[in-house]
């Protein structure tokens, strides 16, 4: 990551809720192509997220602790925050004198942006204030949240006018946190009178169709390094439990992936 740093620019996009399973599915069906194209070998990589709710797994990861590889053994970490006794953090590590990776970049010149999803981003209380207020610039609404079906379009929208507003030199860390797979997502299946495992497929669709101007923006801009994960999954009844904030296999297994999108100069 340290030759990445400073040449690049910087996509983190968070599928809030998104279950591990749901999008391995999609993906080996075709359902999800935008997704399918970038990921490494069209195949979601199996992670284990380092909390089981959308604030405790961003803290987590904004400390540079992203989703953990779900096999035995010390895994290096990309981006760390200097500390005592880290036994991921290696040469190859980008680390930081900072309290967060958002402030670690913005000392190396990143332009920060923020576009909110959840509740835990909606700067409407205190505590929706604490995950934006480490960017330099945020923004939230409520055609941005859980309960506007069209959401992902919104957000897209608006990351690729803030993209295109700032100089093209100028270095980005931008964080999407997109928030159609988080319930309610009953509207996303025709006929659902309640959520479920297939209305949390079909947000998965929908939101895979409205990436394309996002990853054609970053293009237009220079080489972008992107990670795409789940903060963490959800319950639909399995064992008895629903929802998430519990140790339950379908919460904290998540889709993870990484990829390289080059710079695609305008002819």
């Amino acid at each position: 990551m340290n030759t990445v740093v400073g040449s690049h620019d910087l996509l983190f996009i968070t599928l809030d809720t998104l279950r591990y399973d749901v999008a391995q599915e999609l993906a080996g069906k075709g359902r999800t192509p935008v997704l399918s194209a970038l990921i490494p070998g069209g195949q979601w990589e199996r992670r284990h997220s380092p909390a089981s709710f959308t604030y405790a797994a961003h803290q987590a990861f904004f400390a540079g602790f992203l989703p953990t590889p779900a096999t035995p053994g010390l895994h290096p970490r990309l981006f760390a925050m200097r500390f005592e006794g880290s036994e991921t953090t290696t040469p190859e590590t980008c680390l930081f004198e900072a309290p967060d990776l958002v402030t670690g970049l913005a000392a190396r010149g990143y332009h920060t942006l923020c576009i909110g999803g959840v509740g835990f981003f909606n700067k409407l209380t205190p505590l929706g204030r604490v995950l934006p207020g480490l960017f330099a610039e945020s923004h939230w609404g409520p055609e941005l949240g859980v309960r506007e079906p069209r959401s992902t379009e919104h957000q897209v929208a608006l990351a690729v006018r803030r993209l295109e507003a700032l100089p093209r030199e100028q270095r980005v860390f931008l964080f999407l946190n997109v928030s159609a797979l988080h319930q309610p997502n009953r509207h996303y299946l025709s006929g659902a009178t309640q959520d479920s495992r297939a209305s949390h497929a079909a947000a998965l669709e929908y939101v895979d169709t409205q990436l394309p101007p996002l990853f054609a923006a970053l293009r237009r801009r220079g080489p972008s390094f992107c990670i795409v994960c789940s903060d963490h999954g959800t319950a639909y009844g399995e064992e008895g439990y629903t929802g998430h904030r519990l140790g339950h296999p379908a919460v904290w297994t998540v889709p993870y992936a990484e990829f390289l999108l080059p710079w695609e100069a305008a002819p």
